[in-house]
């Protein structure tokens, strides 16, 4: 199984959505079920409803999962394998005060030394553990092993001993830490391989430590994703969506970004075919706009034209055609829209040319029905008795409501149906 794990205490950003685009791909290619789990613990911070709208985001990229589990129901098992380990000595408490941790922080600080926990309550005397009534931690008994991880894009990790330290899997108030959580639910739910952000590297030694001294045998490979950088460290998915961009134009960004496809251009189904984690590049990638709306673009002359007008607010093959002739000036749904609702709307026409403008709609409006735009324009010309500028500048006001734009006679092909709806 593969597992993608978000914390509902924000919106989804393409950093999360890329996460998941590429556990799903890798699960496809394997054969595996993919495990959508809530990483719920945190209920202070959570936002009511934020699991549901990210779930509608996977399931609108297409992303299939196999079940959605919540974190929090996991906590009996987190508790329980805390006190197995305690009873195994494999764990302990620990009374060291946030204040006393915090002095030796600086301490190490200032002798310009890292600081690692120094063990102090490893081995205290159960005597001083059953009657000491302070505050109490668990942690873990660091490993006395170097840790090996295998990572698909950084390669081989190894965590020496004396790099690591006995952490706490346990804070004060008996709830599980991120690592603790998070290694025994990877077990729980026999994951085989992690594909995350690279910010989750320094949890990767922890959570491998906590499976060993549960006596659980199964060796966790990881995918530790470089950073996307950008101005904006978490451009929100819902953003996007919002601002046009399709959802296979996004997921084909994401899954190029930082990799070497046989193609710029791509649907999701696709990449399962010859997508590769040892392709992805180690080192961070810029997110280029620019790149998205190349490939927006792309992905909108794709669509059916009927899908199209969906995007733009109707339901009309000719009104999808329409909105793609604009591509060569806009490049979302959201720019094509205004286009469209444009041309619908009530016209501002400058003062040089409202009389002009006048006169033509009252033409335009007793006008017979004209297939081609050369018949329609010399009826148009010859009854309103207009030329040059005085005719071409208002026609094009009145049938797109702009100066400039597409050929007006490629227009027309697209609107002859709805001239009673434009000219108002």
């Amino acid at each position: 199984m593969l597992r993608f794990a978000f914390s509902p205490t924000s919106d989804m950003n393409i950093g999360d959505l890329r996460v998941a685009l590429l556990n799903y791909i890798v699960s496809k290619q394997r054969g595996e079920g993919l495990i959508v789990r809530i990483e719920d613990m945190d209920k202070e911070r959570s936002i009511e409803q934020k699991e549901q709208e990210i779930v509608g985001i996977l399931e609108l990229f297409e992303i299939e999962y196999s079940h959605v589990v919540y974190q929090s129901q996991n906590f009996r098992f987190h508790t329980a394998m805390a006190l197995q380990l305690l009873h195994e000595a494999k764990a302990f408490n620990c009374f060291c005060s946030p204040d006393w941790l915090e002095k030796k922080r600086e301490e190490a600080k200032n002798n310009k030394e890292a600081y690692k926990y120094d063990d102090a309550c490893a081995d205290l005397p159960d005597e001083l553990v059953i009657d000491n009534e302070n505050p109490f931690t668990v942690r873990i008994k660091k490993s006395q092993e170097p840790i090996v991880i295998k990572d698909y894009i950084k390669g081989e990790m190894i965590f020496k001993p004396q790099d690591l330290e006995s952490f706490i899997i346990m804070s004060e108030d008996k709830r599980p830490t991120y690592s603790f959580a998070c290694g025994i639910d990877d077990m729980l739910g026999d994951i085989s391989l992690i594909i995350r952000d690279e910010e989750h590297v320094s949890n990767a030694p922890k959570e491998d430590l906590i499976r060993t001294s549960l006596g659980y045998e199964k060796k966790i490979e990881y995918a530790h994703l470089s950073d996307i950088l950008s101005e904006n460290d978490a451009l929100s998915v819902k953003w996007l969506l919002e601002e046009g961009y399709l959802p296979s134009a996004i997921a084909n960004y994401l899954i190029l970004i930082g990799n070497k496809p046989p193609k710029k251009i791509f649907h999701l189904a696709e990449a399962i075919e010859w997508f590769d984690l040892k392709n992805i590049a180690k080192s961070p990638e810029c997110f280029d706009i620019n790149m998205l709306k190349y490939i927006n673009t792309e992905h909108i002359k794709m669509l059916e034209p009927k899908e199209l007008s969906r995007y733009v607010g109707f339901a009309d093959e000719e009104i999808g055609a329409l909105a793609k002739i604009y591509l060569e000036e806009s490049n979302t749904t959201k720019d094509l829209k205004s286009k469209i609702e444009q041309i619908f709307s009530q016209k501002t026409v400058p003062d040089e040319f409202k009389e002009s403008a006048e006169i033509l709609a009252k033409t335009i409006k007793s006008a017979p029905y004209f297939e081609e735009y050369e018949d329609f324009k010399n009826f148009i010309m010859k009854e309103s008795g207009l030329k040059g500028k005085n005719f071409f500048k208002p026609l094009r006001l009145l049938l797109t409501g702009s100066e400039h734009g597409p050929d007006i006679a490629l227009v027309y092909k697209y609107i002859k149906n709805y001239i009673g709806e434009i000219v108002k």
